[in-house]
């Protein structure tokens, strides 16, 4: 339907997967208890080999109308993950949506750690000595 209603305007309008990735990564950084986007490995790779800005932690899939979204970060410890998460898929859905009209069909988010406070990392230290 978005596609008809953009067509009898007399073009087409086509967003970027860079433009995307950005508004999420944005999006999951305001999210509170999310600490950092995860790189990994791979990105970094693809930034070396193809010298293209990679957003961290955010990869996406744009069509004509819908958007797929994966995500990788980094939790606040001491906060419920599945908390966290589940309010991160709907910060990075409501900004997606209403930033670009685009159809938010799935967003899949992967933990790869646990953030400390230095209080918090300081004790743990202390105690496993």
């Amino acid at each position: 339907m978005a596609e008809e209603q953009l067509n009898m305007q007399g073009g087409k309008i086509l967003i970027s997967d860079d433009v995307v990735a950005t508004i999420a990564g944005l999006a999951a950084l305001e999210t509170p208890g999310i600490s950092a986007m995860s790189g990994g490995l791979s990105d970094g790779w693809v930034k070396m080999l193809s010298g293209k800005n990679v957003q961290k932690g955010v990869s996406v899939e744009v069509g004509e109308v819908e958007a797929s979204i994966d995500l990788r970060v980094i939790v606040m410890y001491g906060i419920p993950i599945h908390e966290v998460c589940r309010q991160l898929q709907l910060n990075i859905r409501e900004a997606v949506q209403n930033m670009t009209g685009l159809c938010v069909v799935k967003i899949n988010v992967k933990v790869e750690g646990v953030a400390f406070k230095d209080e918090e990392l300081k004790e743990i230290q202390r105690i496993s000595k």
